[in-house]
């Protein structure tokens, strides 16, 4: 997890770092929408996105306080990962973004 002292003094720059890049908008896209995920479920859904490429991402987003990762002693291992409180407090601002989607789409 970053410190204040590393984070950028704008806000809005410390939200884009930390959910700003397209694999990590779409992690929380499905956290959001269909609660927890299994990796399977990302891989899944995020077709384009390789193995390697999702482990970094939910890795930096658990690291940055954004996700929790649940791990089962189950046999084979099953990983849950899920929206933290911090997380979850993403949703209004997700919901404001896709509004404003909608709504530039339909006056294009």
């Amino acid at each position: 997890m970053l410190t204040k002292e590393e984070l950028p003094e704008c806000p809005v720059a410390t939200t884009v770092q930390l959910i700003g890049n397209k694999w990590k908008m779409l992690i929380i896209r499905n956290l959001i929408y269909n609660g927890k995920q299994r990796f399977s479920d990302f891989i899944r859904t995020i077709p384009a996105i390789s193995k390697k490429v999702l482990t970094d991402n939910l890795r930096a987003l658990e690291d940055d306080g954004l996700i929790e990762r649940e791990v089962f002693a189950e046999v084979p291992p099953r990983v849950e990962y899920s929206l933290s409180e911090i997380g979850k407090s993403l949703r209004p601002i997700w919901y404001a973004m896709e509004a404003w989607g909608i709504e530039y789409k339909a006056n294009l």
